[in-house]
């Protein structure tokens, strides 16, 4: 698929109808969750727990997969190459393209952005992030930003990835003309020096059969200005998922699983608040003897209210009935949003008495509920991630060229989530051995004491240099 000027708008026009169901579900997401943008309307919250667990979810994320404070990724040869006598050479020059890619990423602001794409993540279900190559003379040789999801339109490729990814944006001719110096625009852009002129832009990424396509065009007068043209070897889009359902294009998130709980929960924070103001204030009666005013009665301690001889006055009513059940309710609400969001499953421990082998198990247990997830996310999101930061640095000359097809280099993840499967390959190797062991000397005879400190050094995620060259 190539796209052209004539084409894209219209294509964007139909993806943005399929696109449109959604974004309801997401409206009520973000008014129930993260309470609109200030100024801008939407659900007035009474509870707080689906905010804070949606906030905590997301840190956790990016705790989990991305810390920013810690190396979350790795660049080892292959197998066959690390054997060899460019082994230790070739480790030697990934190690040190690895800590560049790194120091780049500490530099720039990854971790603002990233969490913001989680948050995105987290309440719709789908993050959209934006890698492009900074300035020259910044700290940094990556700049990132978080694109809102109700910019960007998805469609999924044959490969079942978002690789074809629209961005339509509201910019003035200044901005036009910062932003595309090369375009020919057309005249009449300005409006009035008191209120400039707004004008739509649209840009798309898909893939082609080496890198990806990008075009931006001008909606103008209902035909399509072409503003800038190009290709990326790797698309500086990167949309993820926390996961889908067969044949849908856009994620649903933990938040859309526990919508109806939230809105009830919410409702029900709602009522019990105005019952407390009715058992507060009161619900009063009064006669109308024309003594009585009810509009100036004040309910203040050492009021003095006048009434009519023989008048019944202001009399308190009785409230309609007992709220107590409220309690029961909102504490089971409450529970299974916590639970929904994983609030008390990604959080620290609570018991400080704990042993190592149930914080082994409390990690388990956490990669099994995000397993789906994480794998999803790892091909999605963390794969496409590096590739694209790689390309930029191999572009600015930091790092050598790198092919990341598992032949030659391969990918490898570090984060604290992704070294709990390390962990139970490297327990079940040492219980192997310690079997082996207990066999006697001919059975330890049998092992290859080298090959397994490898493999335990691949399985752990240990630095390459800590080992001796293989021929040694």
């Amino acid at each position: 698929m190539t796209l052209t000027p004539e084409t894209l708008l219209p294509r964007h026009a139909a993806a943005l109808a399929r696109r449109r169901p959604w974004e309801g579900v997401w409206q009520e997401c973000y008014d129930h969750v993260l309470s609109g943008t200030p100024g801008a309307g939407g659900a007035q919250l009474y509870d707080a727990t689906a905010p804070d667990a949606a906030e905590q979810l997301a840190a956790s994320l990016l705790a989990e997969l991305t810390p920013p404070w810690s190396r979350w990724f790795g660049l080892a040869p292959s197998r066959a190459l690390a054997e060899s006598a460019q082994g230790p050479a070739a480790a030697a020059a990934l190690e040190a393209a690895a800590e560049t890619l790194q120091g780049h990423l500490d530099r720039s602001n990854f971790a603002v952005e990233m969490h913001q794409a989680f948050l995105d993540l987290v309440v719709a279900g789908s993050g959209v992030l934006l890698v492009e190559e900074a300035p020259p003379g910044g700290l940094s040789a990556l700049r990132f930003t978080a694109v809102p999801l109700r910019e960007a339109v998805l469609e999924e490729g044959e490969s079942g990835r978002l690789d074809t990814i629209y961005r339509a944006a509201t910019l003035d001719a200044a901005t036009l003309r910062r932003r595309y110096p090369e375009a020919v625009l057309p005249p009449g852009l300005e409006g009035t020096e008191e209120n400039p002129a707004k004008h739509r832009v649209v840009e798309a990424v898909w893939p082609e059969r080496t890198g990806c396509g990008y075009l931006a065009v001008l909606d103008w007068e209902g035909r399509a200005v072409p503003l800038a043209a190009g290709r990326f070897l790797d698309s500086p889009f990167i949309a993820f998922r926390w996961m889908k359902a067969p044949g849908e294009v856009y994620g649903r998130g933990p938040v859309m699983k526990a919508l109806p709980d939230i809105r009830t929960a919410n409702k029900v924070v709602e009522l019990v608040l105005k019952n407390a103001s009715i058992a507060a204030t009161g619900i009063w009666q009064a006669e109308d003897d024309g003594v009585l005013n009810p509009a100036t009665v004040q309910l203040v301690p050492g009021a003095i209210i006048p009434k009519a001889p023989g008048s019944a006055g202001l009399t308190p009513l009785a409230a309609p009935g007992n709220f107590d059940i409220s309690q029961l309710v909102l504490t089971d609400l409450r529970a299974r949003i916590r639970t929904a969001l994983l609030a008390d499953r990604l959080s620290a421990p609570r018991q400080p008495s704990m042993t190592a082998t149930e914080v082994l198990e409390r990690s388990a247990e956490t990669a099994r509920l995000l397993g789906a997830t994480y794998g999803r996310l790892q091909a999605e999101l963390l794969t496409p991630l590096v590739a694209r930061c790689l390309a930029i640095l191999r572009r600015r000359g930091e790092v050598p060229p790198l092919l990341l097809d598992g032949r030659e280099v391969r990918l490898t993840y570090d984060s604290p989530l992704a070294r709990v499967q390390g962990r139970a390959d490297a327990s079940n190797t040492l219980l192997f051995l310690q079997a082996v062991a207990a066999l006697g000397p001919q059975a330890a005879a049998q092992l290859d004491l080298a090959a397994a400190t490898r493999h335990l050094a691949r399985a752990l995620s240990a630095p390459a240099g800590i080992l001796t060259p293989s021929e040694e």
